[in-house]
């Protein structure tokens, strides 16, 4: 009855949140806007580590080669959202920003025993800022405002598959299509007229990621090594500008409406990743990844900036008891985890590196403890205040339900 009553909740929550999904980070004025950090499960909560992590019953989006461990008559679902309360601060100037976010929407079943497959919708990256900008009108002593805004992301739907070669390897393919919109509106203003544009710009295009799981328990005894491969993409996009003029006595006139025009490919890199999951004792696990991001191959640019090689550490530990007691404290999962984000923007000679700890804990929802409510918390910072750029202090909280159910289970009969 608790499960079937939470399965109602997660899908008129999921129906509220879909649609509402915001950033306030300055530095998703760059590129795609800010990627999307939050993992699934308990992968948060052990700082996005989880590359080499095996369970079947856990949603896993760092390596599909998981889903080949996924048991028969076994379906898992799970949402996510989360919450970020930020302190952006420069040199001079400090603002706080809160933001509610949809995470994510996954689900995964076997086909056939060592065959399982998984399918989802995430926010890919998401753009939200604001600037104000005062300068003077050349030749006059009247200056000028202009204020643009940027909203919009992009959105990733997924199918994955994983299966088992041999009792050692795992191997997994995900497909992905990104598609979405990112608006930037600026409106200028003086003192007798003001000004409007908006440019909408649609990406859309595939990506794929290869994963393989390797575990040999005579040699490693607890222990998974796991690796990674994003091949790169080439993201197509259009633009459409809307501009008008508002003269001072409040009459419209609009001198360019609707023009659409084809955008350069937006390039995402190779992306390499590696990771080991290692069972400590039969309470412990410990996680640890290094991904590496190849923006620099790429040909891609900003205007401002420039795109550099990305490298990414994760560390993750997760402290469980493995007997099924009916003690619920005794059943909960306690983790820690850290990550550190070199970054793949260099503005005014300073990488915007990222890193955050996390803590969180897993409840079980259920008598098996396979359905569990993953509660994590994360402090982190991203930026500088050094030549005139921004540090952004950030407070993230996150909720996911994933649940557990039984499908096509015969019943017997005596």
């Amino acid at each position: 009855m608790i499960k079937k009553i939470i399965i109602i909740l997660t899908i008129g929550l999921s129906s509220m949140v879909s649609a509402q999904n915001d950033t306030s980070s300055p530095y998703s004025l760059y590129g795609l806007g800010v990627e999307n950090t939050t993992y699934f499960n308990r992968f948060t909560s052990l700082g996005n580590s989880g590359i080499a992590y095996r369970d079947p019953y856990s949603l896993n989006n760092t390596n599909p080669a998981y889903l080949a461990d996924i048991g028969n008559n076994t379906f898992l679902y799970e949402l996510g959202v989360n919450g970020v309360m930020s302190n952006n601060e420069t040199s001079s100037i400090h603002e706080k920003t809160y933001d509610f976010n949809f995470s994510h929407l996954a689900l995964a079943f076997p086909i056939k025993k060592g065959w399982g497959l998984s399918f989802g919708l995430l926010p890919y990256t998401k753009v939200g800022y604001q600037v104000d900008i005062s300068e003077n009108i050349i030749g006059s002593t009247s200056n000028y405002v202009t204020n643009i805004t940027g909203s919009g992301g992009l959105n990733k739907v997924f199918i994955s598959n994983g299966l088992k070669l041999n009792k050692n390897i795992n191997v997994g393919v995900d497909m992905s299509f990104l598609f979405g919109t990112i608006t930037q509106e600026k409106w200028v203003y003086t003192s007798n007229s003001s000004a409007y544009l908006e440019n909408s710009s649609y990406y859309n295009g595939f990506d794929a990621k290869f994963g393989i799981h390797y575990t040999n328990y005579k040699l490693l005894k607890g222990t998974t090594l796991g690796a990674t491969l994003d091949l790169p993409t080439n993201l197509s996009g259009k633009n459409t500008l809307n501009a008008y003029k508002v003269l001072s006595n409040s009459s419209q006139v609009t001198f360019e409406d609707e023009e659409e025009t084809d955008l350069d490919n937006f390039q995402l890199p190779v992306k390499l990743g590696i990771g080991i999951s290692s069972r400590i004792n039969k309470n412990i696990t410990f996680n640890f990844d290094y991904k590496k991001n190849f923006w620099s191959d790429t040909s891609q640019k900003d205007n401002i900036g420039a795109y550099t090689n990305q490298d990414i550490y994760a560390l993750g530990l997760e402290y469980g008891k493995s007997n099924n007691e009916s003690f619920f404290w005794n059943n909960v999962k306690y983790r820690l985890g850290f990550n550190y984000d070199s970054g793949f923007l260099r503005l005014s000679n300073n990488n915007i590196d990222n890193y955050f700890g996390t803590i969180g804990l897993g409840m079980p929802l259920s008598a098996t403890n396979s359905s569990m409510l993953n509660l994590s918390y994360s402090y982190g910072k991203q930026g500088t205040t050094d030549n005139s750029l921004i540090l952004e202090n950030y407070h993230k909280l996150t909720l996911n339900i994933s649940l557990n159910a039984i499908w096509f289970k015969k019943k017997k009969i005596f």
